[in-house]
C-alpha cells in the first residue's frame, strides 16, 4: 500500500483541509504524523513565500528554552548542509540529514552546535511548498540511538508538503475590519554583532500584538525578548548588506510589514540595522491574498484590471482576448472569492486587510503539554 493510500494518510490530509487557522494545522497534523514517522522534536514555521523567511505562527515541540537562537541562526549564518533555501528548489522538497550527508551529520554546524548537545542524531526537514512558492518550513528530529530517517519518511513529509502549503496559502484571505489605534511606524535598531541598541513605543506596542512563539533577548542591555522572526529578518539585512522584509499577521488580524535595512558607516562598512514595523498597505498583502484564492496568472491580471476600473471591453482590448472570455474569467473569480460583484471583489482584495482572530494558543510544548 503506497503512502497516499493509507488510512494515515488519509487521516492526515482530512485533518490538514480540516484545520480552522495555522496554529490548528501544525499541532493536529504533528500529532498524527508523530504516529507514521514518529519523531522526539519538532519546528513547524510558517514563512513569507518571497523570501522564505519566518514569520507567524511558529511551533516547538519538546524543545526547551535555551539555544534555540542556534537553531535559527544557523539558516543564516553558518555554512551549513541541507539548508531550507535549497530544498524550496529542489525537486523533492524534503531531506534527511543523515542520508544528505551520507551518514556523517558532523559535516552540518546545526548537528554539532544544536543537535549533538541536546541528544538528536537525525533532523527531517521539508519546505511547505505549493505552486514553487514556500509557505512554511518542518524540522523533525529523532533521539540518538534511534534509527535514522528513511525514503519512506521522506515519502510522507513530501506528500503532505503541497496540502500543508496550500492550507496555509488558504488562511491569508481577509475578513472583517477592526483597529489596534497604533499610527506611527516601530523602529529597532541592532548593532553590528546583531544586540538591540534601541526600540521606539510604537515597536514595542506592535511587538505586543504579534502572535505568541520562540523569542530571544538579545546580548544588550534592553530586556526585550524579539520573536525569532524579528531576529531572522533583521539577520537576513546583517549577513547579506540588502533589505529584508515579511509580512506577519497580528493577534487583532491585522497586516504588518517587517522591514529591515543595513546601515553603513563613512567607509562603506556595515555598522548598524534598523528594522521598522508598520501597518501593511492594501499592494504588500494583495499577492498574499490572491494566492490564497488560488486565482490563475491570467484571473490575477483581469482582477487587477478591474480594481483599476477597466469595462470588460477594455480588459478584453488589453488583454487581447475576447469579451466573452473576460466574462468566463470573471465568473471564475468570482466563484472562488466568494463575491457577487466588481465593488465586493475590490474591496476583498484590495482594502486593508483585518480579521479578528480566534483566542491564540501556546506553541511551545513540551512532551505533549503547552507551556
Amino acid at each position: 500500500m503506497t503512502a497516499s493510500a493509507s488510512p494515515s494518510m488519509t487521516a492526515l490530509l482530512t485533518g490538514i483541509a480540516a484545520a480552522q487557522d495555522a496554529h490548528e494545522l501544525f499541532a493536529q497534523t504533528s500529532t498524527r504524523l508523530r504516529r507514521t514517522v514518529g519523531f522526539d522534536a519538532a519546528v513547524w514555521v510558517a514563512t513569507d513565500p518571497v523570501n522564505g523567511l519566518t514569520t507567524a505562527p511558529v511551533r516547538v515541540e519538546n524543545l526547551h528554552e535555551g539555544g534555540c537562537g542556534i537553531y535559527w541562526e544557523s539558516e543564516l549564518f553558518a555554512e551549513h548542509v541541507n539548508l531550507f533555501r535549497d530544498l524550496a528548489l529542489a525537486p523533492v522538497p524534503v531531506a534527511g540529514l543523515r542520508a544528505v550527508t551520507g551518514d556523517r551529520p558532523t559535516l552540518s554546524p546545526l548537528y554539532r552546535n544544536f543537535m549533538r548537545p541536546r541528544g538528536f542524531g537525525d533532523e527531517l526537514r521539508a519546505v511547505l511548498r505549493v505552486d514553487g512558492q514556500g509557505w512554511g518550513q518542518v524540522s523533525l528530529f529523532r533521539e540518538r540511538g534511534r534509527k535514522a530517517f528513511a525514503a519512506a519518511d521522506i515519502a510522507v513529509l513530501q506528500a503532505l508538503s503541497a496540502p500543508m502549503a496550500r492550507r496555509l496559502r488558504g488562511f491569508a484571505r481577509p475578513a472583517t475590519a477592526g483597529s489596534d489605534g497604533i499610527h506611527a511606524p516601530g523602529l529597532l535598531l541592532f548593532g553590528a554583532d546583531g544586540a538591540l541598541l534601541s526600540v521606539n513605543d510604537e515597536a514595542r506596542a506592535l511587538l505586543a500584538l504579534m502572535p505568541p512563539g520562540p523569542a530571544t533577548t538579545t546580548d544588550s542591555g534592553l530586556e526585550l525578548p524579539l520573536p525569532v522572526w524579528i531576529l531572522s529578518t533583521a539577520g537576513r539585512a546583517r549577513l547579506t548588506g540588502d533589505s529584508a522584509r515579511i509580512r506577519i499577521r497580528t493577534l487583532t488580524g491585522q497586516w504588518l510589514v517587517c522591514h529591515a535595512s543595513c546601515l553603513r558607516d563613512s567607509n562603506g562598512e556595515p555598522s548598524t540595522t534598523a528594522l521598522v514595523i508598520q501597518h501593511a498597505t492594501p499592494s504588500d498583502v494583495a499577492a498574499l491574498v490572491v494566492a490564497a484564492y488560488e486565482l490563475t496568472r491570467r484571473e490575477l491580471e483581469v482582477t487587477e484590471l478591474i480594481a483599476a476600473g477597466l469595462s470588460t471591453a477594455a480588459i478584453a482590448r488589453h488583454l487581447l482576448v475576447s469579451a466573452h472570455t473576460v466574462r468566463d474569467h470573471v465568473k471564475s473569480i468570482f466563484d472562488k472569492t466568494g463575491v457577487t460583484s466588481r465593488g465586493e471583489l475590490v474591496a476583498a482584495l484590495f482594502t486593508e486587510f483585518r480579521q479578528p482572530v480566534a483566542e491564540s494558543v501556546t506553541l511551545r510544548v513540551l512532551d505533549g503539554h503547552a507551556s
